[in-house]
């Protein structure tokens, strides 16, 4: 035997019905407060502090893997003189 029963309410209403708190409210404020602090940090940065922030370890590498292929091409250089 298999029965089917179809509600037809809105969340609200079966959130009502199933006792669950009230949470509208707290995600507003919460999402306000989030949007407001994100558009704070992106109003502040500027892209030369953004690939500071982000590529530090990465361009300082990359640097010394420059200055290593340099080095050892001008070895190479004086080797052959």
């Amino acid at each position: 035997m298999k029965i089917t029963v179809d509600i037809d309410c809105t969340p609200q209403e079966a959130r009502t019905f199933l006792g669950l708190p009230e949470v509208e409210k707290m995600q507003e404020a919460v999402m306000k407060e989030l949007q407001a602090k994100m558009l704070d940090n992106i109003a502040n940065l500027d892209p030369e502090n953004m690939m500071k922030t982000w590529l530090p370890v990465g361009v300082q590498s990359l640097e010394q893997m420059q200055k290593m292929f340099w080095s050892q091409f001008n070895t190479g250089e004086n080797d052959k003189k």
